[in-house]
């Protein structure tokens, strides 16, 4: 029963960040992932955005494009290694262009989900496993 209990915490925070993410894409926010599979993922999960893959060009340009948009920027690259030095990199990069990106919802999403999974294309799949075990059809409508 308290694994019940831990899962619907964990489904409760997630539901939370997918829709300040929400609100982050209804402002104009760009949202950076790593490849199409994170897109579908998050659009699965009722996020529509503006979204921008950062493994198509050197780091430094496609930095400098976003910041010349002026919008407000999410950085959801994945949680492994690589996803940690893509984080880091492109932050990096922003504020010398004058823009904070939100780190924050990558960083409790990779808390939340602990070991379970290290990467946003799964997160369509964790979140209905979740929904699953709980008995929560919540498919909340993030619009």
């Amino acid at each position: 029963m308290a694994d019940l209990e831990i899962y619907r915490k964990r489904l409760e925070r997630i539901e939370e960040l997918l829709s300040e993410l929400s609100e982050y894409s209804v402002r104009g926010a760009i949202i950076i992932v790593e490849g199409k599979r994170d897109v579908l993922s998050l659009k699965r999960l009722g996020i529509k955005g503006n979204f921008e893959l950062a493994t198509r060009q050197s780091l430094f340009n496609f930095s400098e494009k976003i910041a010349c948009l002026g919008s407000e920027v999410v950085i959801l690259t994945d949680w492994d290694r690589r996803g940690d030095i893509l984080a880091i990199k492109l932050s990096g990069y922003f504020q010398s262009f004058g823009l904070k990106p939100d780190l924050e919802i990558r960083n409790k999403l990779r808390f939340i989900s602990q070991k379970e999974i290290k990467d946003i294309e799964s997160l369509y799949t964790y979140v209905s496993k979740l929904r699953l075990k709980t008995g929560s059809c919540l498919t909340q409508d993030f619009q």
